[in-house]
C-alpha cells in the first residue's frame, strides 16, 4: 500500500530542490529563459507536435543535466573545501556534460527550426 503522506512529502522535497537550483544557479535560469524563447518561437513558426515533443525532450535534458551539475558541485564542495585536482575534474566533467547537452540541443533546434524559417521567408 502506498503511504500517501510520504509520497506527497517526496514531491515537496523535489519541489524544494528545483526551487533551490533555480534560485542558486544562474545557468539554470538562463536555460529556462532560452526554453521560453524556444517554446515561443515554436508557436510562432507553427512547429508540428512531433517536433515540439523533440524540443521539449531537449529542453528537459538541458535542465536536468544542469541540475545534476549543480548537485555534483554541491557534493564536491561538501566533501572538500581545499583545491584538489580530483574535485576540479569532477566539476569540469559535470560542466562538460551540460555543455554537450546544450550543444546537442542547439543542433536539434537548428535542424527543426531551419525549414520553418526558410518557409517563412519564402512567403
Amino acid at each position: 500500500m502506498i503511504d500517501v503522506r510520504r509520497f506527497v512529502k517526496s514531491f515537496h522535497y523535489a519541489a524544494q530542490g528545483i526551487h533551490f537550483a533555480f534560485r542558486r544557479d544562474q545557468n539554470l535560469r538562463f536555460h529556462f529563459f532560452m526554453a521560453v524563447v524556444v517554446i515561443a518561437a515554436s508557436l510562432v513558426l507553427s512547429v508540428n507536435p512531433f517536433e515540439m515533443g523533440i524540443l521539449g525532450v531537449m529542453i528537459l535534458l538541458v535542465m536536468v543535466t544542469e541540475m545534476i551539475n549543480s548537485a555534483i558541485e554541491q557534493m564536491v564542495d561538501l566533501i572538500t573545501k581545499e583545491h584538489r585536482q580530483e574535485a576540479k575534474i569532477a566539476k569540469d566533467v559535470a560542466s562538460g556534460m551540460v555543455l554537450l547537452t546544450a550543444l546537442g540541443s542547439i543542433i536539434v533546434g537548428v535542424l527543426i527550426f531551419t525549414p520553418h524559417i526558410i518557409r517563412l521567408f519564402q512567403r
